[in-house]
């Protein structure tokens, strides 16, 4: 039998010795060794407590340990552990149904996959095979996942240290209202340059090449931009008049995050497709999803779909998402992501008056986030785009005090992600933004 480690030093010289940190110099990681969780919190090995302020990976929507979700999970195990993709099974059916209910418009059919990569993968091929074409449009503070295609089309930077990628993905500028690349005076005007700069992109690469338009419903990683009001619907417009598919990446922005069920519902706007993921299950076990609107879904009903993956449709996964998404409605947690929206957009405004170090801040839902700078006039970053190390500055002491305090988050270049699961309440937000204000001392150090 194998025995399991039981010290936290073990654990990690284990993991030193045996696994893969994501995205890291191996030597330079420094893990949390999670134990329990429970609602908005978890343990470590040691017994210390943090407030997840991340959700670990902007996933866990519903929070940890959800009971309803663990008990599917443990019927489906009794009843089916495993199906071939090619097999039609009870789970399949009716999550297949309940995300045609609660995407918009008319997107009716779904591709499952194992994540939110696969999902952006799928929906790339969909789009060229419908179109016949071979260019996918993207923008550069974008991230849509770590396998070759999904990172090519990403516009992080990320995606530099195994270039080149898949051909023909073209980047275009962001509505960035804070950093508006067109220097506009107001939202709407920087979303309708940013409009316009995509159709100018579209016609020097020629339309008749384009086969679809890939954007995240709210970007998230790359600084949690939310697009203007006028945005979506001018996309929409542009890919309309040349035929092109607009897909909607809405793995981080999906499932109650932005207090809708996605980011896009904000905008009134039907994409050709949606690609899904982490809030699906909550990470409760691994499931995406590239759902389609009714003219794609009926071209391959005489035309052969080449998607195909082992684990589409698992039995377990499926079980476990019709639960998720249950929880969603019983407890109502896309309302109390609108209502503690608001309390995390007061917070932060009150973090933003209160401290020099903080140059803008963005919330929509319980999807926010604080923008640091060392001096509001010139808004240059607190830590530039990329930062690795040293370059990080005062946001490392930032990262460090939120750590020592008991709070998990993002701390990526000069931003601090405010994503917690939406089930938290008043007391729990105020516990965890009384950290972050702590920890902003630091960053107000930087400030020339």
């Amino acid at each position: 039998m194998v025995r399991l480690p039981e010290t936290a030093k073990e654990v990690v010289d284990l993991h030193r010795s045996h696994v893969f940190y994501s995205w890291a110099a191996q030597g330079t990681v420094n893990p949390i060794t999670m134990d329990r969780a429970r609602g908005v919190h978890f343990w470590d090995l040691d017994g210390k407590r943090y407030v997840d302020f991340a959700s670990q990976l902007m996933n866990v929507n519903i929070g940890h340990q959800n009971a309803k979700v663990i008990a599917a999970i443990k019927a489906q195990a009794d009843a089916l552990v495993f199906a071939y993709p090619g097999m039609a099974t009870r789970v399949k059916a009716a999550l297949g149904q309940k995300l045609a209910e609660i995407t918009p418009g008319d997107l009716s059919k779904a591709f499952f996959t194992l994540g939110g990569s696969e999902a952006i993968e799928n929906a790339i091929k969909i789009a060229k095979l419908v179109t016949g074409r071979g260019k996918i449009v993207t923008r550069y503070r974008s991230y849509h996942g770590a396998t070759m295609g999904a990172m090519t089309a990403s516009g992080d930077p990320r995606r530099l240290a195994v270039e080149p990628g898949i051909p023909g993905v073209v980047r275009v500028l962001d509505p960035y209202y804070y950093r508006c690349p067109f220097n506009s005076t107001s939202p709407e005007d920087c979303g309708e340059r940013a409009a316009q700069h995509l159709e100018e992109v579209i016609r020097f690469e020629g339309p008749e090449n384009v086969a679809a338009v890939l954007m995240e419903g709210v970007t998230g990683s790359s600084g949690l931009i939310i697009p203007p009001a006028n945005y979506w619907t001018r996309v929409r417009e542009i890919c309309d008049r040349y035929g092109i598919v607009l897909i909607c990446d809405e793995v981080m922005s999906g499932f109650g995050r932005t207090g809708k069920w996605f980011g896009i519902d904000h905008y009134d706007v039907v994409p050709d497709i949606i690609c899904m993921a982490k809030g699906l299950t909550s990470g409760y076990l691994p499931l995406g999803a590239t759902v389609v609107r009714d003219w794609i879904a009926r071209h391959f009903d005489d035309n052969t779909l080449w998607c195909g993956l082992t684990y589409s449709g698992h039995p377990m996964s499926c079980a476990a998402a019709l639960a998720c998404i249950d929880v969603y409605s019983d407890e109502d947690l896309i309302g109390n992501a609108q209502r503690m929206g608001q309390v995390q957009s007061e917070w932060l405004e009150t973090l933003k008056r209160k401290h020099p170090s903080v140059g803008d801040v963005r919330s929509i839902g319980l999807f926010g986030v604080i923008e640091c700078v060392k001096n509001r006039e010139t808004r240059e970053p607190m830590a530039p785009w990329n930062a690795k190390g040293s370059e990080m500055g005062v946001m490392a002491d930032v990262a460090k005090s939120l750590r020592e305090q008991g709070l998990y988050t993002f701390v990526r270049w000069n931003w601090i992600f405010c994503v917690p699961p939406l089930c938290i309440n008043e007391e729990e937000l105020a516990e965890g933004f009384g950290m972050i204000d702590h920890a902003l001392s630091f960053a107000d150090r930087g400030v020339v």
